[in-house]
Parts: structure tokens; sequence; C-alpha cells
């Protein structure tokens, strides 16, 4: 695959105040490559490179950023198989910015990182799974005040049972553990949590399908109090045409943050949509929403609670010229209201792109 174009984004560093807008000239080529090793194994492995030019950027304008993958799956037999992947990135360019460290004397929040994830799932009897998954990830940033502040490890692992009540509706009892270490101020920053989840997956028809996750989560602050906080996944899904669909749902969980030492974490709600139409069968149109008021916890003694609130809207139209060339025009909104003025951010970016398929 290969893509080229131009965008223009309002605030390239995230900051609060004093926001730097630039047009952004983008090249990417992406290779993926899949094989059948075997009558029961996949192979499937892709690279993708991102140069990113920017007219109006202090210091370095052109942004290499690189993406590598791979995976293998494997069916051991008709009731167990496993997969085991590995994603490695360099961004320079990060979409995602950091609320609270975006100023004018840290304008690279370039990071590397790294996630390696498994599955393994069996079938007990007709009716009866399990499931067990594992990820750690690894995030690394070049800016040695970033690095100080956020270079970290994560551990997740899970363990699911599935039972079909019905053919249509699966029940599920799930169980996590996750682990949070830091490179440095272990003492402050590192979080240990469990989960207890149940839940179920419903396809009501050959259109609509429903999920949802309730549980609680037990978390383990160092340097802070610990907690039992409530948990959510809930999610619906409707093809309402061919090629058109609309999903929304809400979650709650409890996420890291950019700036811990005033911080331990922050209280998510979220709320989401998206939806695809074809207007035509070449002309799509999509468009997708967030809405997230959250709770940054303070640090005792440092800071007191905080609330923050972070909206985020797009919309996207693609045209498909042909089987190989692929049209697209696309305007991002990212809007965060805070309580802490330094984590305020209001971000446009908006471009148009052509993509083939080789």
């Amino acid at each position: 695959y290969a893509s080229a174009g131009a965008s223009y984004d309002t605030n390239i560093f995230g900051a609060p105040t004093d926001e730097r807008g630039s047009l952004i000239y983008q090249v990417s080529p992406r290779f993926v490559f899949n094989v059948s090793a075997t009558d029961q194994t996949l192979v499937s492995a892709a690279y993708q490179l991102s140069l990113d030019y920017f007219e109006d950027r202090p210091g370095k304008r052109l942004l290499d950023s690189h993406t590598v993958s791979a995976s293998v799956r494997h069916t051991f037999s008709p009731r167990l198989e496993a997969e085991l992947g590995d994603t490695y990135q360099v961004s320079r360019n990060p979409e995602s910015l950091l609320p609270g460290l975006s100023t004018v004397l840290n304008t690279d929040q370039s990071y590397t990182s790294n996630q390696l994830s498994g599955r393994l799932a069996g079938n007990l009897t007709r009716r009866a799974g399990l499931t067990l998954k594992t990820r750690a990830a690894s995030f690394a940033y070049d800016n040695p005040s970033l690095a100080t502040e956020l270079d970290r490890s994560e551990y997740l692992t899970g363990l699911a049972a599935t039972y079909a009540l019905l053919p249509e509706i699966q029940a599920i009892a799930e169980y996590r553990h996750q682990t949070i270490r830091y490179d440095s101020g272990a003492g402050t920053k590192d979080k240990d949590s469990d989960f207890i989840l149940a839940g179920a997956d419903y396809v009501v028809n050959a259109r609509m399908a429903l999920s949802g996750r309730i549980g609680a989560e037990y978390r383990r602050r160092k340097g802070a109090a610990d907690e039992t906080m409530p948990y959510a996944e809930l999610a619906a899904k409707t093809d309402y045409a061919r090629g058109s669909y609309l999903s929304f749902g809400y979650g709650f969980s409890v996420e890291e943050v950019s700036n811990l030492d005033v911080y331990t974490d922050m209280s998510v709600h979220r709320f989401f949509a998206n939806v695809q139409h074809m207007l035509t069968p070449k002309l799509a149109a999509t468009a997708s929403a967030s809405w997230e008021p959250s709770r940054l916890n303070g640090r005792r003694g440092v800071s007191p609670d905080r609330d923050e609130t972070n909206t985020r809207a797009g919309v996207a139209v693609f045209y498909r010229v042909d089987t190989r060339w692929t049209i697209s025009g696309t305007i991002d909104r990212d809007d965060v209201r805070s309580d802490d003025a330094g984590r305020m951010l209001k971000r446009t970016r908006a471009g148009l792109s052509i993509r083939a398929v080789f």
C-alpha cells in the first residue's frame, strides 16, 4: 500500500496556550505479508513508514515514524487454537498528545513502544470454553524529562470463561490482573490491579449485536491510597444497510496520566459513537464522537482532585476510484477542558490523501 497527502494541524505540540499550527505533507508506504506456513499455521507481518514534513515547525521539520508487526496463529485442533503477536512502533509525530506536559520547553513527544500479546483459546465442551490472554507493553520517550516521568512497562493477564446459554447468547466471567512499573519514581507511581468481570455477548439478529462487561477493579497504588472502583464495557452495533453501520457504547476505567508528579491516575467515563454510511457504491462517509468526563485523582498533599472533560469528534469521506485507488478527506477536533489550566488543549486537524493498493 502507499498513501500521500496534506493536512493542517492547528496545535502540533498540544500546547494549552500559544498554539502553533502547521501545514503537513505526508508520504506513507505499507507492506503486508501473509502466508500459510502449514495447513494449521498462518504467519503475518507488516511494516509501515510515515514521513511527515512540517512547513512551520521549529527544529526538525522532517519526521520519520515506523511500525513493524508480526503474528503467528496456529490451530492445534478443532478445540484449541493459539496466537502470538508483537508490534514495535517508533512515533515521531504522535497523534495523541500529552496534556499537562506540552509546553514550549517540551515540544518533542516522540516515543518508542513495543507490545507483545498472546492468546490461547480452548473449547472444554460444545458450550463451555476458556481463553487465556496476556499482554506486555513498554514505552520509552526520547525527551529526557518525559522519559523520567513516563517510561514504563505494563503487563496484563486475563482468564475468561464462556458458556453458551443459547446459540445467540454467550455468558462470560473474567479475571484480569494488571501490573504497571515505572522506570523511575517507582515508590510513588507503580500500581497493581485485580479485575473481576461478568457479562454477555448477544447476537440479536443478523444485523445487530450487543456486548457488555461489568465488575470491579481493586487498585493498589504505591505512595497513594488503595481503592476499589467499578469497571464497565458496554457496546452495541447495528448494520442498518449494506456497508453501513452504527456502533455506540459506554465504558468506565482508571487510566494513567501524563503529569504523575501531581496526579496518581484518572477515572474516566467514556461515551462513544461511530457511524459509517455508504452514500453510493463508491462513496462512503464516516463520523465518530466521544465524550469523556473524568476525574484527575490528585496526590495527597500536592493537589486536590480535579475535573476534566475530553471531547473528540471526526468526520471522513472516502471515494473508491477503483479497486486500487481511494481518495479521502478528514477533519478531527480534540477539546480538553480541565480545572488544571496546564492540561487544556484545543486541536483541529484537516486533510486530504490518496491511497493505492499494489
